[in-house]
């Protein structure tokens, strides 16, 4: 049976009716070794209170939310962070790029990434940064879709196995 995907741009209020799915997600991603500033096992309490806070950055006009569904089976998201200081205001950074483990594959990453990028064209952001654990396969997609390494810090994140794993810092020109 095929799928059909949808992507959408969601609001704080949106975001706060979901929240049950949004915990499962990070749960996921948590739980299957992602680098999203979580360790496993990840307490349903604290993810909640992720969301809440990103629910409250979106309200002050500092975050944007976009999530891909299935119906209205979520699959993933992503983040984006705009900058709001006056020297600022032509960035953004990628955050929390997650898609469920029973989703990847499907060329849902690549098609949050695109969204995000237009949703950042469309605000007059021209340069997008993000991090991500160096060796995680996050780092060829970004690479197939034109984002550049600037360089990486050793020892930036503790991994779930105790390690200090380092970062790879990317960036994008928007056209």
């Amino acid at each position: 049976m095929p799928m059909s995907f949808e992507i959408r741009s969601l609001t704080p209020a949106e975001l706060r009716w979901q929240m049950q799915a949004f915990v499962a997600l990070l749960e996921d991603a948590v739980h299957d070794g992602a680098s999203l500033g979580f360790l496993p096992p990840l307490d349903p309490i604290t993810a909640h209170n992720y969301w809440h806070g990103l629910s409250d950055e979106m309200e002050d006009g500092g975050a944007l939310l976009l999530a891909v569904y299935d119906g209205d089976i979520l699959l993933g998201s992503v983040q984006l962070a705009l900058c709001l200081r006056p020297n600022g205001k032509h960035r953004a950074e990628v955050a929390k790029l997650m898609v469920h483990t029973t989703a990847r594959r499907l060329g849902l990453g690549k098609m949050l990434m695109a969204e995000a990028e237009e949703m950042a064209r469309a605000r007059g952001r021209t340069l997008l940064v993000l991090d991500t654990r160096k060796g995680d396969a996050a780092e060829s997609l970004y690479r197939q879709i034109g984002y550049l390494a600037a360089g990486e810090i050793p020892g930036y994140a503790r991994s779930a196995g105790g390690e200090l794993d380092a970062t790879v810092l990317y960036y994008k020109e928007l056209a």
